[in-house]
């Protein structure tokens, strides 16, 4: 077995127990918790496919999709200086590890609401590393990824269903921001 299917199996093998819990909370609690050590043990390898970056995006690769547990895994790669704008998550609970290098993030608060604009306090940046695992529950779902630095990191997503789409916030006058529906895939 090579170390792309070492990591596979290893994955359902940490996912699919966590998920069986049934309560998000609990479920996020230990994919995070498992994830964090998997990684920091060197035990999640990827292979070469998964850690080519594009021009312009992110590039984001999807890994393992387990349609009777309804959770999907997907690998990020990210170019330096390449980020995010604000986004959400379409209503759906994510774990995310960092594979390789880092990762800058800031988490936003939906401070208000008015039609199609929105209103949000940001909190403090973090500078995740190797190892490091945050995680999204919807309200709270709204952030910011960036690769600040000059190589290359990768990061590893679990996301309770398939998110093939999110809502991106776009800069208005007077602190709004307006959201557009954004279609997601995937590379090759």
């Amino acid at each position: 077995m090579n170390a792309l299917s070492e990591s596979l199996h290893l994955l359902q093998y940490l996912i699919d127990p966590a998920v069986r819990l049934g309560a998000t909370d609990a479920i996020v609690r230990a994919i995070q918790r498992d994830l964090a050590n998997a990684i920091q043990s060197g035990q999640i390898r990827l292979g070469a496919k998964f850690c080519q970056t594009k021009p312009g995006s992110y590039a984001r690769r999807l890994l393992l999709r387990n349609k009777a547990m309804g959770y999907t895994v997907v690998v990020m790669a990210w170019a330096p200086g390449q980020t995010t704008p604000i986004h959400d998550h379409a209503g759906i609970w994510c774990v995310e590890g960092v594979v390789q290098g880092k990762i800058s993030v800031i988490r936003y608060k939906l401070e208000r609401q008015k039609g199609k604009l929105f209103r949000f306090l940001d909190r403090e940046p973090i500078s995740a590393g190797v190892g490091s695992t945050g995680s999204l529950i919807p309200p709270d779902e709204y952030h910011v990824l960036a690769n600040k630095t000059n190589s290359i990191a990768l990061t590893l997503h679990v996301y309770g269903g398939e998110m093939d789409h999110c809502n991106v916030y776009s800069p208005r006058p007077n602190g709004w921001y307006e959201y557009t529906r954004h279609q997601l895939t995937y590379d090759i």
